[in-house]
Parts: structure tokens; sequence; C-alpha cells
């Protein structure tokens, strides 16, 4: 019997090594590595890491390895998303309000699952998620679920419910009498300590905070928190090893949360030269969600090409052009979510239409994303050691970006989740 179990306790071992030892030797036409793009290189991955990445004279195939090659393709490092809400879906097919307010959690973890999927095989193999929208801590769940290998998904960060100041945040306009559920979680003053400490003991990778909202006297977007209440949610957040991330759309909420630490400012609509620079200062990053602004206008009536365009997109493109001219960081992150998911690439579309590079924009969903994440050490570029988040896509996205859309091959943590002639 002793020598039953040995013998099972090495067949074991064994099965486990050849499991976690698998060698890939992928090749493309061209390699972008995070930050430039190559001819000839190839990448060597083993288990779930990079082993090995450069010019292919230089790194052969070891002996016991799968070669995979795509020829007529770039071979890239996972995209990262860097503002999505898997939790929502497109407001043209169920409006905002009523996915709150009606929609159970059950049902929206549900389609989340969906949508998890659907973001991963477009090749997006990490993604910051920025709030349930009413959804509870559904996120976290999901987040389990995926690191668990029950469901497929890209690597998640989340935020939770989000915090809000209160009276500013939606859904609005119903009777004061009943008790409406909000899409984040209210919370001000000292009670803020409480409130980031519980979302941190729920789960949230970081604290989300909408550090300003459309509720001033005309409806437009005005602060919602003052300094020092930023200053306090930073410094309790950051205590607990997290960063404070803001939404904030006008300048003087933009400037208060990155005085007060912020480490990413999302949508920015009201960004200009001063303030991106004063970003810069700070080391703060800067996502765009220039697709969430489009895609509303168009749900709202305007004809993209054909009717004039609205004042808010006019203002985005200016806005979008400050903070290039400015210097800030600028990392990808469309507010997926608002459109479908597995249609990320459309804010890396927009970001080349608006007036960055294509090499800029493809540089802004992996290393410049990693970086403002703190994931530089696992994602995000190509080198030997980091996680084995791989995609390949047919053409050349430095020179035409939509050719990130024209994925053929998907690889996260060593694992081929795509894979297509």
């Amino acid at each position: 019997m002793k020598s039953f179990f040995c013998s099972l306790f090495f067949v074991l071992s064994v099965t486990a090594f050849s499991q976690t030892s698998k060698i890939v030797y992928l090749t493309a036409d061209r390699v972008f590595d995070g930050v430039d793009m190559h001819e000839g290189w190839a990448v060597v991955v083993e288990g779930d890491k990079i082993v090995a990445v450069g010019p292919q004279e230089k790194i052969k195939a070891p002996s016991r390895a799968t070669k995979i090659n795509y020829p007529g393709s770039t071979l890239m490092p996972g995209l990262i998303e860097g503002h999505s809400h898997l939790l929502l879906y497109p407001y043209n097919i169920t409006d905002w309000d009523t996915q709150v307010l009606k929609e159970t959690d059950a049902y929206r973890t549900a389609r989340a699952t969906v949508h998890a999927k659907n973001t991963l095989m477009a090749g997006f193999t990490t993604a910051r998620d920025l709030g349930t929208e009413g959804a509870g801590y559904s996120d976290v769940a999901l987040k389990r679920a995926i690191n668990e290998g029950i469901i497929p998904g890209p690597r998640l960060m989340v935020a939770g419910r989000a915090i809000v100041s209160t009276g500013s945040y939606g859904p609005k306009g119903y009777d004061h009498d009943q008790e409406i559920m909000l899409g984040a979680e209210p919370a001000d003053g000292n009670d803020l300590v409480r409130v980031v400490r519980d979302q941190i003991g729920k789960g949230a990778d970081f604290i989300k905070i909408y550090a300003d909202y459309r509720w001033g006297l005309q409806g437009e977007d005005q602060p919602s928190f003052t300094l020092d209440e930023l200053k306090l949610i930073n410094e309790v957040t950051r205590s607990s090893g997290r960063v404070m991330v803001c939404h904030a759309k006008s300048k003087e909420a933009i400037r208060r949360a990155v005085m007060a630490g912020a480490e990413t400012i999302e949508h920015g609509d009201f960004i200009d030269v001063e303030i991106g620079k004063l970003m810069k200062e700070h080391n703060v990053t800067y996502i765009p969600t220039i697709a969430a602004v489009d895609m509303i206008s168009q749900y709202r009536g305007w004809k993209k090409g054909v009717t004039a365009e609205p004042a808010n997109v006019t203002n985005k493109k200016k806005s979008f052009k400050e903070a290039i001219a400015s210097g800030v960081a600028i990392g990808m992150g469309g507010d997926v979510g608002v459109f479908p998911h597995g249609e990320n690439a459309l804010e890396m579309e927009l970001m080349v239409e608006y007036g960055m590079q294509p090499l800029q924009v493809l540089r802004a969903a992996t290393s410049v994303n990693a970086k403002a994440f703190h994931l530089e050490n696992q994602v995000g570029s190509l080198k030997e050691g980091l996680k084995a988040d791989i995609v390949i896509v047919q053409g050349d996205p430095s020179k035409i970006i939509s050719d990130v859309r024209k994925v053929k091959f998907v690889m996260k943590d060593g694992v081929i989740y795509r894979s297509e002639k």
C-alpha cells in the first residue's frame, strides 16, 4: 500500500510538473513589446511566464516547444482596459436607471460573465472595473470566479460600490418619499473613514470617488467633495496599501483630486494645458473615456458624420488635444459598458481620431496603463519574468489602429483562450 501511494504521488507530481512547464515559441511578422515595434522577434513562454524575448537569431525554439507562428500579424502584450463597468451594458438597449433600479444583482452578474468573456476574447487580458453601479460587490465575486477558472475573463481590479457625496448621484427625479437605491455609496465628512474601510473590507482593490457630478444650478458638473474630504479619503485608502482614483470632469474637481493624491483622473472632460501640467507634476495619469461621450451623443440622436457635431464632442476633442499638449501621461480606458463589452478597441480608434499617434495609443493600452495601475512588474510589456499575457492581431496596429480588432490569438497567464488561423 505504501508503494502504491508513493507511485501515485510520483505520477501526480510528474503530471503537475508537465502542466506547469509547457513551453510555447511564438512568432509573428512584428512584435510590439509595450514600447517599441520590432521585426523578426520571438517570444518564449513557459508555464504562466515569459522566459525569453528578442530577435529570432538569438532566441531559438527550445527542443520541446510548441511553435506558433502568425504571418502578416503583430504580437503584443495583452491589452489593458483602464475603465470598464462589467455590470453595465449599452444604454440604447436598456437605460441606466432601469439597469440600476429594476434588474437584480443575480441577473446583472449573469450578464457580466458574458461581458468578461467578450472582453478577454477581444484581447484585453486585464481590466479595471470602476464600480458596479448599484450591483453591490458583484464585481468582487466576478473577479473571484475568473481567478478560480470558473469563467473566462480578464484579470480584474475592482472598485466595488464606489463613493459619492450625499445628494449628488443618481438615479434622480423620483418621489422623495421613496428610498431609491443609488448607483454608488453616499458618504460625507468623517463618515468617509468608515465607508472607505468598509469597501476595502468587502474586497475593493482601490477606492473610486466621484469628485464631481452634474449637480450644478444648471445641471453642470460641479465638485461634490471638499479638498479636505478628498485628502481624508486618500489618507485612509493609502494606509491600506491601496490608491484613490477620481471621476472628475470639471477643472476644479480635477485640481482638488490631484492635490488630494488621486492616481488617475477619469473622464477629465474639461482638462486644459494648465491642469494637464499639474497632473503631470503629480504623476497622475489621465484616462479619457472618449468613447463614452461619442456613444452617448449617438444614443441621443447624433448621426456621426451626417449631422452637426454636438458641443460635448467638440469639447472632448479640444480637451484631449490640450491633454496631449500638456505632456500628461494618457492611459486607455473607454468607460466600456456604455458601449458593448468586446468593442473596447473603439476607445483606441477614437484616441487616434482625436489626435494621438497609433503607436502612442498602443503604449497607452499596455505599458502606460500597467505603470498607472502598479502592474508593470506583472503585465503590460513583453519582458522576461512577466505574466504570459499575449495577443496576436492580423495586420499592423502601429499604422492602422483598427487592426487591434483583428484578434487571432489570446493567451492569459500562459493559457490559450483563442487561436484562429
